[in-house]
């Protein structure tokens, strides 16, 4: 069996209406089937906060009215890829609080990772449906509230 061995740095987005969050079903990767912050990589070029604004636009067709710093977090995570092949990856999150005037979220699949966005209410998530960065959010949120 070979692992591959990777870092993976990405922005991601905190977007809470009425006591709902909205996130997205992710379609592969090592978090695939887990509801996960919309958000993603930062490209070459790219600052953090127009990887925020392209992957929300992307991942659940909204714009930003705001943004602002929550924190920084990272998870590692082991996963199959294929059948004699694994990631261990290194995941590093820039987590920010957005803003929007928009509600009506992009449903459908984006056709990259994910199986389209909702909103979720906040106290009626479970563990085991998220991804770690979901989890570390939701639970940061709780602990301030």
């Amino acid at each position: 069996m070979k692992t591959i061995v990777k870092t993976h740095v990405g922005a991601y987005g905190i977007i809470i209406q009425d006591d709902k969050i909205a996130l997205i079903k992710k379609s592969r990767g090592g978090y695939k089937g887990k509801l996960d912050l919309p958000g993603g990589g930062i490209e070459h070029d790219e600052l953090p906060n127009e990887t925020l604004e392209r992957e929300i636009m992307e991942e659940v067709g909204i714009r930003i009215s705001n943004y602002e710093l929550f924190d920084v977090t990272a998870t590692n995570i082991k996963w199959q890829m294929e059948k004699d092949l694994f990631e261990d990856l290194h995941h590093i999150g820039i987590l920010y609080i957005v803003k929007t005037e928009e509600v009506k979220l992009k449903k459908e699949a984006d056709g990259l990772d994910s199986d389209g966005a909702d909103w979720y209410p906040l106290k009626e998530l479970a563990k085991e449906n998220l991804s770690p960065f979901a989890i570390y959010v939701i639970e940061k949120l709780k602990y301030i509230k």
